[in-house]
């Protein structure tokens, strides 16, 4: 049913609703949302390395896998959003998670011709899904409250986003590798070979078929409640429309630093094994280094539940401006030492991340009004700095044949992420 907007009137006068939306258990959802496209986009770090097995690929190659969910990203953020001008916010959610379910039925099909390019088709169909249930996720739990703490609030939903990219990667393990995580298939030819291939492509699709059954029953949930919301959303202008958002400029500085914020974070978190094996750092094999990857993300897991409480009491612009500086103050800490100093600094920087997406979307899309679902279509498609930046700073690293040196294009990007913090501390109104 429709809110009771004489109701949500007062509620949103006390404080407590923005927007006439005044659901909690709407927020529980969102929440589930964030959790889910979280959890099931970390999964590409299991699924890589196992294709790259079945199929004999290179890095490269194996890497289009990510590819896939960039050009996603790139190319389903704006229609999301005109989705979502037209069918609304719930309605576009059942929309994603019905997309991101054919995205894991397609491992079917990908799995029994044995056919890369089809598993790379399922990875992006599952992808575009992802993009359209992130286009909905991120304006809906900023408009379900008080404008004034649209950023806690999208901090605490991020967080659940961090808890999926935590706890998918060990699940998704143990169902996709499971006993097969001993056998080296290396040592293996003819029929045992392709025995092998066979049983790997089918614990792969019992993973998906899985997550695909359950994406299409929280799709009813979610469907079930499609006329919770009395939306209004701006419907003029064609579907390119969004993009004249770009001329304001706190929300294309914003729409901006999205892209530094993803391609630096991507780019750090890439170089981390290959960082933590120099001699100069901590000379650790690849699994070990591996097995620190988690407390770079773990920071920002634990960041953005407190995150969540400090922006209810600080700025969010001063508070981005801070994190950002304490960001570059890591990177020269770790760029000018060596040991485990030169390693934990770096691994620090996953805290100080914690807060940077929610907090630059909240301050790009203060203000938008029935624009807000546009402008995430816009900010969503800057995610693809997701996919420039970690290849700049690797040529970075290739051209100076230093891994330290290399660091100084993520500062750059901090650096302005910095300046849009001051720049967007005060408040504006719609």
């Amino acid at each position: 049913m429709h809110v009771d907007m004489s109701k949500a009137s007062a509620d949103a006068a006390s404080g407590d609703a923005a927007h006439g939306y005044d659901a909690p258990d709407l927020r529980v959802f969102v929440f589930a949302l964030f959790f889910i496209f979280g959890g099931i986009t970390s999964l590409n770090d299991i699924i890589i390395p196992k294709l790259k097995e079945l199929f004999t690929l290179d890095h490269a190659t194996s890497m289009l896998v990510q590819s896939a969910f960039f050009l996603a990203y790139a190319l389903f953020s704006i229609p999301a959003a005109a989705i979502v001008r037209k069918a609304g916010y719930m309605r576009t959610a059942s929309i994603g998670l019905v997309t991101m379910t054919a995205g894991c039925l397609l491992f079917i099909p990908a799995s029994s011709t044995a056919t890369f390019g089809l598993f790379l088709f399922a990875l992006f169909v599952l992808g575009a899904g992802i993009t359209i249930v992130q286009v909905v996720a991120n304006p809906l739990i900023s408009a379900l409250g008080h404008p004034r703490t649209a950023s806690s609030r999208l901090t605490f939903a991020q967080a659940f986003n961090s808890l999926g990219t935590t706890i998918f990667p060990y699940v998704g393990s143990a169902l996709i590798l499971g006993g097969l995580a001993t056998v080296d298939s290396s040592t293996l030819t003819g029929a045992a070979l392709d025995a092998y291939r066979a049983e790997s492509s089918r614990t792969v699709v019992h993973t998906y078929m899985g997550l695909a059954a359950a994406l299409l029953i929280v799709a009813g949930v979610v469907w079930t409640r499609r006329n919770r919301l009395n939306e209004e959303q701006e419907t003029a202008g064609s579907m390119f429309h969004a993009f004249t958002l770009l001329k304001r400029p706190r929300f294309a500085m914003g729409a901006l630093c999205i892209f530094l914020y993803v391609g630096a974070e991507v780019a750090i978190g890439s170089l981390i094994v290959n960082y933590l094996m120099q001699p100069s750092v901590l000379a650790l094999t690849d699994v070990a280094a591996g097995k620190h990857v988690p407390f770079y993300w773990g920071g920002a897991l634990v960041g953005r539940f407190i995150g969540a409480y400090v922006l209810q009491k600080v700025s969010p612009g001063k508070l981005l401006a801070a994190v950002a500086a304490g960001t570059i103050t890591l990177i020269l800490i770790s760029a000018n030492t060596t040991g485990g100093v030169s390693a934990w600094s770096l691994l620090a920087i996953g805290l100080m991340n914690s807060v940077m997406f929610p907090t630059i979307f909240a301050l790009a899309s203060e203000g938008l009004g029935k624009r807000a679902a546009e402008g995430s279509g816009v900010i969503a498609t800057a995610i693809v700095g997701g996919a420039v930046i970690p290849y700049l700073t690797g040529v970075l690293a290739d051209s100076s044949g230093s891994l330290h040196f290399s660091l100084i294009l993520p500062a750059i990007c901090y650096a302005i992420i910095a300046a849009y913090g001051l720049y967007a501390r005060r408040s504006v109104t719609a």
